[in-house]
């Protein structure tokens, strides 16, 4: 397939995961049954971004344009992919790259997160059986010219050990932050809601930690998280409300709650499940100093920043840890 025909296919199945067919919802319902954490409105809130900023026409040419050379001739290679396993189809974007890259890709999927993906593959090779091969499912990946690994910071020791003699890109633990001045809306407090609790706070790109300006009232930012209040009615998320709740009365600790999230003063920008972190500021412009050093960060909401209610809707371009993976693979 030429660079058109995958544009193509990518919006057919961009079309697929639009229509939400009774196919496509038993796998969505086999998905949650096998994994806990993925609900189905944070499944839906996946499919939706995916389909609206990865698999649509405008985005998708725009992204190609960025990249003259994709259609020049040149050997595959194999890439293998480690994917993460923490919200749902989180290694589709890698997946993508490397089906327009035209290289052979071997993917190694989490077990938290393999039904959907496996879903999305076979859908390509029944439509287009001549891709059908171009991607391959394995549980461990050996004989790959490169890689591209997203894990712990844990994990990402031991990939830096078994591939650092091949090309790669190895992702480690990040997390975003959003800056307040106090003078949100209702409507802008209510979409950091989102960028905080989507997917209960498990992804790279979900708010932990808020700077606010000092004597900040939180009574706002307390009733705009009253949204997701319904994840308490989810014992995975309760037991850790209940686990790190008990840690802070233990200590001692001076916290705030509207019961159904913690909120606590903290340094650290990576805040446990069910914790929102906060500092206070008194400097905005020297904030920013700090927080643009910060390599941890993935992405930085606020006015002037990541709009409100945006960190879950990356385009095409917002690589993981800034890393254009594009570019990397066109170059091998």
């Amino acid at each position: 397939m030429n660079i058109a025909e995958k544009e193509a296919a990518l919006v057919r199945l961009g079309q697929y995961l639009a229509a939400k067919g009774p196919e496509l919802e038993a796998v969505k319902e086999r998905a949650y049954n096998a994994n806990g954490w993925f609900i189905p409105s944070f499944i839906d809130n996946a499919l939706e971004n995916i389909t609206r900023y990865f698999l649509s026409p405008a985005p998708l040419q725009q992204w190609l344009e960025g990249y003259p050379t994709i259609a020049a001739a040149r050997t595959p290679k194999t890439v293998g992919i480690v994917s993460a396993g923490n919200i749902p189809l989180v290694g589709f974007h890698d997946w993508l790259c490397g089906f327009m890259s035209g290289h052979r890709v071997k993917m190694k999927l989490s077990s938290k997160d393999e039904i959907l993906m496996k879903h999305i593959l076979e859908k390509i090779g029944e439509w287009y059986p001549e891709e059908a091969h171009q991607t391959e499912i394995q549980d461990m990946l050996k004989h790959c010219d490169a890689y591209i690994a997203t894990g712990s910071n844990n994990s990402a020791r031991y990939f830096h050990y078994y591939f650092s003699k091949y090309p790669h890109i190895i992702r480690h633990n990040r997390t975003s932050a959003a800056i307040l001045t106090g003078k949100e809306s209702a409507e802008e407090l209510s979409a950091l809601a989102d960028d905080v609790m989507m997917y209960f706070g498990l992804g790279c790109r979900n708010v932990t930690k808020v700077y606010t300006p000092v004597n900040y009232d939180f009574a706002p930012l307390l009733k705009a998280l009253e949204k997701y209040s319904y994840l308490m009615d989810y014992h995975k998320y309760k037991n850790n409300y209940d686990y790190n709740l008990a840690l802070l009365l233990l200590n001692n600790s001076p916290y705030m709650s509207n019961g159904s999230i913690l909120l606590q003063e903290a340094t650290s920008l990576f805040s446990p499940l069910s914790v929102l972190h906060y500092s206070f500021y008194i400097d905005m412009a020297q904030l920013q100093q700090e927080l643009s050093g910060e390599e941890i960060l993935q992405c930085l909401v606020g006015k002037d920043f990541t709009p409100f209610g945006y960190a879950q809707q990356p385009s095409l371009s917002d690589y993981a840890d800034g890393v254009d993976t594009m570019k990397f693979l066109l170059a091998l």
